[in-house]
């Protein structure tokens, strides 16, 4: 340290090198909205065209179930079955060898030899995540074959771009071509559906036939008769008279292009729409690859036929630019007010360097963040706004105590090493405290704890270059400041000269006293300051306060969706989805117009009808999102025959799902059915619950086929009639290629007007071995019933899904904890056997607190460890960490003051504040033992003289971090609302800890000083 001030190049060039070197590093480093991570997820998908869920539960999901089961590393299994695929969802742990544990399940599903014939093979993925950045909207009165060309000659172009790397298309049907036979030409030219599937494959191949060396050179050989065209599969012949007459696909069959009969369909104004999915890739950052889409499509547009036109429906750039100059602007007001307290209590030079250590530890830490893989966003931006007003907070110490020592009269090289070196062990500790009570968030399991883990990481990186600054260059830069002018003519010298004098002042005629009377009168002061801390956690235990797992963050988006009863006609969804649009469209010329509304997109997939009404910006609209959604939910009014509709306004933020999602699993699906309605009946007695789903849907209707004596008697098999009525419902897959970017699929089916009734299934015309044909209704019973919508499962059982949404958000875990306390135990005693549980939000906050309150213990006792050792004492470590407690008081007096909830945001504050809240206390300590040991003063007036003379920097190290913060926590944009918990607990709790701890802890070292006196004269006695 000595060496760094006597030789002034090194603290220099040290000081250019991590302005220069991190600003290098902050050009480099990734750009993004939100941290990217590994999701720890991998996926088994297995397709069975036309298989319903209860199928492909039986044939599918228990046999992979069953193959991974065991493997080491799988932390949860999920699975879901629907018609057509199954899906079996495995959470990995977050300490497993991913790709180890990837290959093991891999090689487990491959070994796997009972999935039906009809399956195609499974998929095994390990997912990774990909961030979307534009969704862009093509949308025009145009017919879906003529608006998809035109979509894929917009990706096509899009993809030109250099910032532009992947696109893809959603809300579009996969590409078909139709063959539809009529029962009554497969009687006349005795043909079957499965044999005209047959017939097509031979005729459409290309085969290598080899090569054919010859004088000229080699020739190769190559059957070619590819089809891809709907007129060019027209042309396949079928069956070839003995007189060479042809009869050719085109003279029996309907031959079209078209899509498969998914009830799906997207509009956007009102008119059919197609969407396409911009991704970030690599290094991309959200900005450029949004500007990319907005350039390009300026010139598209130019190509486009009259009547297409396009709108970007959701830009997540626009949330990064917003929310990124929101956290810049805050910052920047977090800078002006911490160098006006420094300007204020400091000398002009002095504070302009303890200034500097700002950008150089700022900048000085992304030497160590890119390395780390650390990126710029959101999260990693607010992790630098706590920092901002903690990191100077070394400086300050050693620069204030610099500047006292040369105040009196001591040589300006030697007040620098003399003083930077006496607060050297404090502020080492001060480090090494913040740093561990930081780790806790790091800790933090699941999908949130992977996002909050940068804060440490930014923190801790900042910490570490202010340690470096604070003591080998700020004090070089303070050995060259001459001694101050008692007489200065300069006018705002003159106005700090007297803000000293009043300060002065105030600390000896108003603190001092009142600190000599609290320290005589130590019992009753710390009893009272006991007292304010036991009614504050009465307050909180009291649930005067409520806990959230996150504030809800009002997106740009009020969403409203409906489900039908499975299986319900195109024309009934069509007619729910116009009377939503109606009900917005109402409102819209009511409140605003386009002010309010910039766009309403609309998709019906199956049973389900979901409109979404795009505003404008916050600034803008004359209502909030939240507002809007009363509203539409108002004008909407009851619809008859729902299964559920739901009125969201919060999906685009953080704890934007459900307020309560409750799992019910039973071996009895009779009573797993009646406890779910029962539960939702109960839930729905609850004034602030909404938006009910017992999770069970009516379901499908379906027909049942059984085959009966006669059949079996005619040589007939269940396989062999399940095939024939497969093909003709469902289709004879005759082909499978590719088309370009496009899956192309070659279905041989009946007419759509001979499978719309249940008469044609039952005249339906099966070919016995014999050759003969019979109606199915002869060889096969059919029963009818309903099929399950779909089916989830949750490690090997079947579970079903309860949920609600509640308002005020707050009083979910007043009702949480009703349902534990008495429905849940009344439940499982009414269905014996019935497992229930809490996932999603409850189940993430009890996570994620249940990890902090660990963490939170594992850093009291690691900071406890570090004073014990720094201060050579079991008792002193005590009183430095009764600052906590009431930094806590601070927290909640903050969030009761802001009107904000207590959250896992919150929470996570308060892990942070036991690092910071405690370096006002280990100065006063510290300063304690130094008058004791070295001046050989009494214990009284070594803590009233640390009261008094580290008055000043305690003062000036809590307003310049509650100043640092103070923009964040008063800013009252919505895109903050999940970033301000975090700053109230911090600021809050610093500001009031220090206003206590300024009187307690002297208070608590005359106590500790009158037990030991107290221990001495009994033992003498």
């Amino acid at each position: 340290m000595a060496w760094m001030v006597y030789n002034g190049v090194t603290p220099n060039l040290l000081m250019v090198f991590l302005l220069l070197g991190g600003l290098f590093m902050a050009g480099r480093i990734k750009q993004e909205v939100f941290p990217t991570f590994e999701l720890d997820i991998v996926t088994v998908q297995v397709t069975y065209p036309g298989a319903s869920p209860e199928v492909i539960e039986r044939g599918i999901l228990l046999a992979v179930e069953g193959g991974v089961e065991g493997i080491v590393g799988i932390k949860e299994m999920r699975a879901a079955a629907r018609e057509g695929s199954g899906t079996v969802t495995l959470e990995l742990r977050d300490d497993a060898d991913q790709q180890k544990v990837y290959q093991d399940i891999k090689q487990a599903v491959e070994r796997i030899t009972t999935l039906p014939q009809e399956a195609e093979r499974p998929q095994v993925t390990l997912v990774a995540r990909r961030r979307e950045v534009v969704r862009l909207q093509i949308y025009g009165d145009l017919p879906e074959l003529t608006l998809r060309g035109i979509v894929e000659r917009v990706r096509d172009r899009l993809l030109q771009h250099k910032d532009i790397s992947q696109v893809d298309l959603r809300g579009a049907r996969s590409f078909e071509i139709h063959i539809e036979i009529s029962q009554q030409q497969l009687r006349a030219h005795n043909l079957t559906l499965n044999e005209v599937a047959r017939r097509i494959s031979q005729y459409a191949v290309e085969i290598p036939g080899g090569k054919m060396r010859t004088k000229g050179g080699e020739i190769v050989i190559r059957v070619k008769e590819r089809r891809f065209r709907a007129r060019e599969f027209a042309n396949i012949p079928l069956i070839t008279t003995a007189q060479g007459a042809t009869l050719r696909l085109r003279d029996v069959a309907k031959v079209t292009e078209g899509f498969d009969e998914a009830n799906k369909s997207s509009t956007f104004n009102g008119k059919r729409s197609m969407a396409l999915a911009v991704f970030r890739i690599g290094d991309q950052t959200p900005l450029a690859t949004a500007s990319a889409v907005r350039e390009m499509m300026k010139k598209i547009k130019l190509e486009l036929p009259a009547g297409v036109n396009w709108a970007i429906n959701r830009d997540r750039s626009s949330y990064y630019g917003q929310r990124l100059g929101l956290l810049l602007k805050n910052a920047a007001m977090g800078l002006v007010l911490v160098l006006v307290l420094l300007g204020l209590f400091l000398e002009i030079r002095l504070a302009f360097w303890v200034t500097m250590g700002i950008p150089t530890s700022f900048l000085g830490a992304f030497l160590l963040l890119y390395p780390l893989g650390v990126s710029i966003n959101i999260v990693s931006m607010f992790a630098f706004i706590i920092a901002l007003g903690i990191v100077v907070d070394d400086a300050i110490v050693a620069g204030e105590n610099i500047y006292e020592y040369r105040d009196r009269g001591m040589p300006s090289v030697d007040a620098a090493v003399f003083g930077a070196r006496l607060v050297s062990k404090p502020i080492a500790f001060s480090i090494l405290t913040n740093i561990i009570a930081f780790l806790p968030i790091y800790a933090i399991p699941g999908r949130l704890g992977k996002i909050w883990k940068v804060i440490p990481m930014v923190v801790i990186a900042v910490f570490l270059m202010s340690w470096l600054e604070s003591l080998l260059i700020l004090p070089a830069h303070l050995s060259h400041i001459p001694p101050e002018d008692p007489n200065p003519k300069n006018p705002l010298k003159r106005l700090q000269k007297a803000f000293h004098r009043l300060f002065e002042s105030a600390v000896n005629n108003v603190y001092g006293p009142f600190l000599a009377l609290c320290m005589r009168w130590r019992v009753v002061t710390i009893c009272c300051c006991l007292a304010l801390f036991l009614l504050t956690y009465g307050f909180v235990f009291g649930r005067r306060i409520r806990m959230i797992l996150m504030p809800r963050l009002e997106s740009d988006y009020s969403v409203t969706t409906a489900v039908l009863p499975f299986g319900s006609p195109k024309e009934r969804l069509e007619a729910v989805q116009k009377k939503i649009m109606v009900a917005l469209e109402k409102l819209k010329k009511k409140h605003g117009g386009k002010r309010l509304i910039k766009g309403v997109a609309s998709e019906i997939e199956e049973s389900t009808v979901e409109v979404t009404a795009l505003l404008t910006a916050p600034e803008i609209r004359p209502m909030s999102t939240r507002a809007l959604t009363k509203l539409w939910r108002k004008e909407v009014g009851p619809i008859v025959g729902l299964e559920s509709i739901k009125f969201q306004f919060n999906r685009g933020g953080p704890g934007g799902r459900a307020a309560l999602r409750i799992e019910l699993s039973h071996g009895n699906l009779g009573m797993l059915n009646r406890a779910c309605e029962k539960l939702a009946k109960q839930l729905a007695e609850f004034p602030n619950t909404k938006d009910i789903d017992d999770g069970f849907a009516r379901g499908k209707q379906q027909i049942n086929i059984r085959m009966k004596t006669a059949g079996l008697s005619l040589g007939l098999t269940s396989n062999e009639v399940g095939r024939q009525v497969r093909a003709a419902f469902y289709g004879a897959q005759a082909l499978r290629f590719q088309r370009e970017r496009n899956e192309v699929r070659v279905l041989v089916r009946l007419p759509e007007k001979e499978r719309q009734s249940r008469y044609t299934i039952e005249t339906l015309l099966i070919r016995t071995p014999a050759g003969k044909l019979v109606p199915l209704r002869q060889v096969a019973e059919l029963v009818s019933g309903r099929a399950y919508t779909v089916i989830n499962r949750r490690d090997a059982r079947r579970i079903v899904t309860v949920t609600s949404d509640v308002t005020p958000i707050g009083k979910a875990g007043q009702i949480a904890r009703e349902l534990t306390s008495r429905i849940f135990p009344q439940l499982k005693h009414d269905f014996p056997g019935l497992s229930i549980r809490f996932a999603g939000r409850r189940a993430d906050m009890k996570e994620g607190l249940l990890s902090l309150w660990q963490g939170f213990m594992l850093a009291f006792v690691g900071i406890y460890f570090l004073l014990a050792i720094g201060f050579g004492s079991y008792t002193k470590p005590f009183v430095i960490l009764m600052a906590i407690p009431f930094g806590v008081v601070g927290a909640v007096i903050g969030h009761v003051m802001m009107g904000y909830n207590l959250s896992l945001l919150s929470m996570m504050g308060l892990v942070a504040l036991t690092g910071v809240v405690i370096n006002d206390s280990l100065v006063l300590i510290d300063f304690i033992d130094h008058k004791i040991e070295e001046e050989g003063a009494t214990p009284f007036v070594a803590a009233y003289e640390a009261g008094l003379r580290r008055f000043r920097p305690i003062m000036l190290t809590t307003m310049t971090t509650f100043g640092g913060l103070a923009p964040m926590i008063f800013e009252t944009s919505r895109q903050a609302r999940f970033m301000i918990p975090m700053a109230i607990s911090l600021g809050f709790g610093i500001l009031f800890a220090t206003a206590i701890i300024l009187v307690l802890v002297p208070c608590l070292y005359m106590l500790l000083d009158d037990i030991a006196n107290g221990w001495s004269s009994l033992f003498k006695s």
